[in-house]
């Protein structure tokens, strides 16, 4: 997949649904870099976080909720040949860019994402650290919260995020390893503990092996969105 991309510009997508509490952070996070472009993608926020984005001066698009729906409408508003898909419960390492473009542009490489680290001191999580690199070196199987990067044409290439309610990382990832190498920057990514503390870090990781079972097994990602969000079946 070589190509010249030292100076390709990237844009950085971040989806939104009230994260009036991170996305200053995380688009903090953007800078300093060269030659990019932000795009918060929100989904209906009420708790202020629309009017923080436009404080700052970043591109905001308006779009319906549901993760993939938004990173597909920012990627389509694009103007970079790099896209990056960043949580906005997540911050970019220092030196982001040029490692971005240093990845993609080794031979047989698609994609890439950086190296976990969950911002909290607790011993569980640096096991699910641990679990989560070795499934990203060894299985090439990196997840959303890891900033996953790619080409426009690649992502193209492949459909786009398949739109779907859940697992559509997952999904990606598995589509995008078809085409070619999924490399794991060795810096480091820093996200948000909530969803681990929020119902606990064992439950929080049986929790997400199931779901990652049940797709496997076939059962449709609108089953498991509700039962993933407690919700009754429609």
């Amino acid at each position: 997949m070589s190509q010249n991309l030292d100076t390709a510009r990237i844009s950085i997508i971040i989806p939104t649904l009230n994260e009036a509490e991170n996305i200053k952070s995380a688009i903090a996070s953007t800078q300093p870099s060269t030659n990019i472009e932000i795009i918060v993608v929100d989904g209906g926020s009420t708790d202020g976080t629309v009017e923080i984005v436009q404080a700052l001066g970043v591109k905001l698009i308006l779009s319906p909720p549901g993760r993939a729906v938004q990173m597909n409408t920012g990627a389509l508003a694009a103007s970079g040949e790099i896209l990056l898909f960043l949580h906005a419960d997540t911050r970019l390492p220092g030196g982001f860019d040029v490692l971005i473009r240093t990845e993609l542009a080794q031979p047989q490489v698609v994609a890439g994402a950086f190296t976990l680290r969950i911002d909290a001191p607790n011993w569980g999580l640096r096991l699910v650290e641990w679990g989560v690199k070795w499934r990203s070196l060894f299985w090439q199987m990196p997840y959303g919260d890891q900033a996953i990067f790619l080409t426009r044409s690649i992502f193209q290439q492949i459909g786009n995020f398949p739109q779907m309610p859940i697992m559509e990382d997952f999904e990606l990832i598995t589509r995008l390893k078809k085409l070619g190498n999924i490399t794991l920057v060795k810096a480091v990514i820093n996200t948000s503990p909530r969803r681990w503390l929020k119902k606990g870090i064992v439950k929080t990781t049986l929790i997400n092996q199931i779901v990652i079972i049940a797709y496997l097994f076939g059962i449709s990602p609108k089953r498991i969105h509700q039962w993933y969000r407690q919700k009754k079946p429609e």
